[in-house]
């Protein structure tokens, strides 16, 4: 082992070490259990299948009980904890900037009648464009994305979504948050490059930019196809009279003969999807209406101009039709250069669900049957926990693959080959978790007294309905062009 190799693994295993003490001082109560209930999901063998099988890993000391009561009754300050992920080594794009993703995913929980805040999630059926509502608690996650084809994210915050809340108004409050702890951090300087939030077609762009106009960020977002924009009003004539107009011609996105001469065009070559032709228009923006989320807006609407790009492929690795994909960034006078960094930065935005995945498949995030909202929460923030030391970890691990497996490159391990070694890596950290103490268990009930309060059930929150959307209206085959946002 080289000089240099053996730097930067004492460096790796000091950051992991450091992480891992600040962890468990985010421990306010029952810390000693919650933190080797991370380490036994980060040295289980195999996928974590339930809480109870947690507790035979050896890594974890305790008993069950005391695992599920530490869940139930723990205490987590998620604020400090924010603050230390904030606070580590982040990936960063090629030009230096950081490139955050959000989305939200839903913990499932159909048949948790007896827990409170659930919200009918949409998921997608088998059939195809087929939605199915099932109850379940959402989660808005954020995570910086690294430059090249990557499995692994940042994870950097999570917020359950609360009945009622205005997913617009919430992530626009997170995204502010996280960036002023960013700055605190010293994770962006003055003179740098404005972060990069990249969103799906969920989200409503515009108003994001706008919330966040006050901060170095910048929103790309991908948008409808059915949507209608609005152009910059033209220059007005001498001598013309009348209120001047406040939005230009329409830039309709299913109609070609609207587009005009694209401000920049550029062909690029790529190996999983062919030739992509990308076409940029500069400012362009929404008609906005007071019946939306901008009736709280006072006085005038505001016009919040960007830049569409148009993104076509040639194939999809999987043989289906490829769709054109529509994007809006916040800024303008795009140039060939911000036009393929842009929709190339999108296209990492998809490695967010490579955590989800794991989160859920690997680390057993949905698996435990949890209660109540708060412990919920708290199992969360655990499993980020965990996570973020697989990823502080990977200078540090060996590939254990198994024997049907092809071997891999020490850069290129997976996150779920860097939980096979990080039994291995443990031992060489902090472990600041005292040793249990002897205990007896309580009596619990007395044999054949029966239960006399039951738990209480909880209903399932759903969205307002009007009195417009409750009337039945013929479906019409053709869709409507959106006019206004």
């Amino acid at each position: 082992m080289s000089l240099l190799q053996r730097d930067t693994r004492q460096e790796a295993l000091t950051q992991l070490s450091r992480f891992r003490g600040e962890f468990y001082s985010c421990l306010t109560a029952r810390s000693d259990v919650l933190f080797e209930l991370a380490d036994a999901v980060l040295c289980g063998d195999g996928p974590v299948r339930s809480l109870a099988e947690l507790s035979l890993v050896g890594e974890h000391r305790r008993g069950h009980g005391g695992l599920y009561a530490a869940v139930a009754r723990g205490r987590v300050d998620a604020d400090r904890l924010r603050r230390a992920l904030a606070a580590v080594s982040l990936p960063r794009a090629a030009d230096g900037r950081l490139v955050l993703a959000i989305d939200i995913t839903c913990w499932l929980r159909p048949d948790a009648h007896t827990s409170p805040q659930r919200i009918l999630c949409h998921t997608y059926g088998r059939g195809k464009d087929q939605h199915i509502p099932v109850p379940g608690w959402p989660y808005s996650i954020i995570c910086a994305l690294e430059p090249g084809r990557s499995s692994w994210t940042a994870p950097l915050d999570a917020l359950r979504l609360a009945p009622g809340d205005d997913t617009a108004t919430v992530t626009a409050r997170q995204l502010r948050e996280l960036v002023e702890r960013l700055i605190t951090a010293g994770q962006w300087q003055a003179g740098d490059p404005d972060m990069l939030v990249i969103a799906d077609a969920g989200y409503d762009a515009p108003r994001l930019a706008f919330l966040l106009r006050d901060l170095p960020v910048q929103v790309l977002a991908r948008m409808r196809s059915d949507r209608v924009l609005r152009r910059a009003v033209p220059p007005r004539r001498p001598g013309t009279m009348g209120r001047p107009p406040r939005h230009g011609g329409e830039f309709v996105f299913g109609q070609p003969d609207t587009w005009g001469t694209p401000d920049t065009q550029t062909v690029t070559d790529t190996r999983l999807y062919g030739t992509a032709l990308a076409r940029s228009w500069n400012r362009l923006h929404p008609k906005l209406t007071h019946r939306s989320s901008w009736a709280a807006a006072d006085g005038t609407l505001p016009i919040v101009e960007g830049t569409v790009i148009r993104l076509d492929i040639d194939h999809l690795p999987s043989g289906a039709t490829p769709k054109p994909v529509w994007l809006w960034w916040s800024g303008t006078d795009a140039t060939n250069a911000d036009t393929d960094r842009l929709w190339q930065s999108y296209l990492r935005r998809f490695d967010i669900e490579h955590t989800f995945h794991l989160f859920k498949q690997t680390l057993g995030w949905t698996a435990p049957k949890i209660r109540t909202p708060e412990a919920a929460d708290r199992w969360t923030w655990l499993i980020i926990a965990a996570y973020t030391q697989l990823r502080l970890a990977r200078p540090l691990a060996a590939d254990r693959r198994r024997p049907w497996e092809k071997p891999s490159p020490p850069d290129r391990l997976t996150p779920a080959r860097v939980r096979r070694d990080f039994r291995h890596i443990r031992p060489s950290t902090t472990c600041p978790a005292q040793a249990p103490k002897p205990s007896r268990p309580g009596p619990g009930r007395p044999p054949g007294r029966k239960n006399t309060r039951p738990t209480p059930r909880h209903d399932v929150h759903t969205a307002r309905t009007t009195q417009r959307t409750q009337r039945r209206t013929k479906k019409s085959t053709t869709p409507r062009p959106r006019r206004t946002g």
